[in-house]
């Protein structure tokens, strides 16, 4: 538990401080009488009928052992830690993989030398993400990296054979008051959370998004890879609404000493 405790505090050096969230109510908020959020309100809809997903989220922190608000973030931890031992079941070579980072205490973290996390771990941190929707595109604004990925829902359909990328290539569709996200084109550069669960360009994820309410959202993501596991498995997070806030400029090599720019003096 030490090794991994010591792991996420690692992940955490390149995350923004809570402190510094800007305080920016939200207009389409609905209030109850005393001035406060109605967080219990029904999900908003757009015009065309679609649950509008539109918003500030984050996941926020749950302990790994218990669900105790406030401990540690799991999922940026172990993104499987809510399923059952042989749930998820690796190839040998991304068991020696895994079994390597957390012996070294996660020191080879991608993000921990500023590269971008990837996903599902730009939203399993708990630093806020910015959902704008639209009719024929989502946008997802991610604060912990400064990138941001397109999901269109336009009718159109996966690229055979996608540019790898740090987010890849996102089509989506509805069904019912789901959306749903499928996203291949990965680069294996990336890991899916803090033990070091790798995939190879292979990796295809399937997000399933659902607005409960209007402060509460699910996230259901299924990774297929088979040539990291020998078969698909399925987890789903919790997200809140952050109603108070907005996503803000975060440049993680500002924490870095070694590529952090000199400042010049100034007259």
């Amino acid at each position: 538990m030490r090794k991994l405790l010591l792991l996420t505090a690692l992940l955490l050096t390149a995350s923004p401080a809570a402190a510094q969230w800007l305080d920016l109510p939200l207009k389409n908020v609905p209030l109850l009488p005393d001035g406060r959020p109605n967080l219990k309100a029904p999900t908003p809809m757009t015009r065309d009928g679609k649950p509008d997903l539109s918003g500030v989220w984050w996941v926020p922190f749950v302990s790994p052992e218990a669900d105790v608000p406030g401990a540690v973030p799991k999922y940026l931890l172990n993104l499987a830690s809510d399923l059952k031992p042989g749930e998820v079941v690796m190839l040998p070579w991304a068991q020696a993989f895994i079994k390597e980072q957390i012996a070294s205490f996660g020191k080879n973290h991608p993000v921990s030398r500023c590269l971008p996390p990837g996903v599902p771990l730009s939203y399993t941190t708990p630093v806020p993400f910015k959902i704008v929707q639209t009719p024929e595109l989502v946008v997802m604004l991610y604060e912990y990296s400064n990138s941001f990925r397109q999901v269109f829902v336009d009718g159109r359909t996966l690229p055979a054979d996608p540019l790898p990328t740090w987010v890849g290539y996102s089509v989506g569709r509805w069904e019912g008051d789901v959306l749903v996200v499928e996203t291949t084109g990965f680069n294996d550069r990336t890991w899916l959370d803090g033990v070091g669960h790798p995939h190879t360009e292979a990796l295809r994820i399937t997000e399933r998004y659902r607005r409960q309410d209007i402060a509460h959202m699910s996230i259901q993501i299924t990774i297929d890879d088979p040539k990291t596991y020998v078969k698909p498995w399925t987890t789903t997070i919790a997200t809140e609404l952050f109603t108070r806030t907005d996503v803000m400029e975060y440049v993680c090599a500002e924490n870095l000493p070694s590529v952090s720019p000199s400042t010049p003096q100034r007259p």
